[in-house]
């Protein structure tokens, strides 16, 4: 069974790099809010396979 926080949180994220990188259009601040949100959100439901994933995916939005 998958996790739908996490999948939130991973597809927001690609969207915010997307948008960060100039291949999607958006607002660059709003995408990395959404994804700081949803990856938060993800984070106490989340097993710690998803949790190590999750902080990788924090380091790439730390990164934008």
């Amino acid at each position: 069974m998958t996790n739908p926080l996490f999948q939130q949180a991973r597809e927001a994220v690609a969207y915010a790099d997307s948008v960060a990188s100039g291949s999607a259009q958006g607002d660059k601040y709003e995408a990395v809010m959404k994804a700081k949100n949803a990856l938060s959100s993800a984070f106490a439901n989340s097993t710690d396979a998803e949790r190590a994933q999750l902080r990788e995916f924090q380091q790439k939005i730390d990164s934008i």
